[in-house]
């Protein structure tokens, strides 16, 4: 019996590597996207691009709907399938987070102003780093190793930045001469955008509670 419940939490273990995976491969495509859409604006490449994403978060969703049967086929204790079934479901939300920005810009049309552009660069960057370190630390989760408390500053670091950034680029687009509906429409992506940082960050703090949860 024992040794079927282990094969059980390994076979689960391997499916939540395979999460992260394809969270980091759509992280990537999307902010291939991004890069190529603030280069050269929405082209064919972009739209590519935009789609790729989206394929990877659907092979993401399908492999979360594997570890919750899974789960729920007695992989692991009650108490474990919450912990782990709440995490899975906060990380999730990042990838949509990502389609909608896309979303946004391919059927909004927008444009995204010169004046802006390198400001959002860095927005995208740190946001994206926060995204890896909450890979990095389910990792050390799963493997029951330290490290998770200074990843935990740094993406909450990265967090307060991205929060400044945001500021910032809202500031200077309703000081600019943009037309209204554009600066509103710049307003909605911007917002988007910080939303990543903000939810790395909890997805940070959830994890750091779920180590905590372990040493009681």
């Amino acid at each position: 019996m024992f040794n079927f419940l282990f094969k059980k939490e390994k076979q689960l273990e391997s499916l939540i590597y395979q999460y992260l995976d394809h969270f980091g491969q759509t992280r990537e495509h999307f902010l291939k996207a991004m890069d190529t859409c603030l280069n050269e604006g929405i082209c064919g490449e972009f739209v590519f691009l935009t789609d790729q994403t989206h394929k990877f978060e659907s092979k993401a969703d399908e492999i979360r709907d594997e570890i919750n049967y899974m789960m729920y086929s007695r992989a692991l204790i009650p108490e474990s399938r919450e912990d782990i079934m709440s995490l899975i479901e906060q990380v999730e939300v990042i990838p949509r987070i990502f389609e909608l920005i896309l979303h946004i810009i391919r059927t909004q049309k927008l444009k995204i102003p010169e004046f802006v552009v390198l400001e959002v660069k860095d927005l995208l960057r740190i946001s994206a780093e926060s995204c890896e370190l909450v890979s990095k630390q389910i990792d050390l989760l799963l493997r029951n190793r330290q490290g998770i408390r200074v990843l935990l500053a740094t993406i909450d670091g990265n967090e307060s930045h991205c929060d400044h950034i945001e500021r910032s680029l809202m500031t200077k687009i309703f000081d600019s001469d943009l037309e209204i509906v554009h600066k509103l429409q710049l307003k909605e992506l911007i917002v988007a955008m910080g939303e990543i940082s903000d939810q790395a960050d909890r997805v940070s703090r959830r994890v750091n509670i779920l180590t905590l949860k372990r040493r009681v």
